[in-house]
């Protein structure tokens, strides 16, 4: 397994840097569960607009390692509950939410009042990516 190399990375940037679906999976007494929710990659991590009392975030409380997939990646990570959307200390990926997510993060699903409007972010630990025909083996925690 290698560390995210620059053309990795170029890769997952432009697949998922943008709004894309990615299936997140969680395991709670042995059991998977999965669903697909809207991300976008940066710095080693997805990051996903939920609501804190959400069966994923419970699940996520319960066991914090994930899985995800999409667009030919494969992953686990970390879950991390940054908490509420409007903190101070997620501006700055709150501003980046409300652009890349522009399309529907308005649309009246989601009530930004609400302290359970929150940020979950996924941070990768190892992965695996195909593009063109070359397969990259990825370890992102060196």
């Amino acid at each position: 397994m290698q560390k995210l190399t620059k053309e990795a990375e170029a890769i997952l940037i432009e697949r998922f840097g943008k709004d894309s679906v990615i299936a997140l999976a969680t395991t709670v007494d042995n059991v998977p569960y999965v669903r697909n929710v809207n991300a976008f990659y940066e710095n080693n991590s997805f990051y996903i607009l939920t609501h804190a009392l959400s069966n994923k975030m419970k699940q996520i409380a319960q066991n914090s390692t994930v899985a995800i997939a999409g667009d030919w990646f494969i992953a686990q990570g970390n879950a991390i509950n940054l908490g509420y959307f409007g903190k101070e200390e997620n501006s700055s990926i709150a501003k980046k939410m409300r652009t890349t997510f522009a399309d529907w993060i308005y649309n009246g699903h989601n009530d930004f009042d609400d302290i359970n409007t929150i940020i979950l972010c996924i941070n990768l630990t190892h992965g695996f990516l195909i593009s063109h025909g070359m397969k990259y083996e990825i370890d992102f925690t060196v």
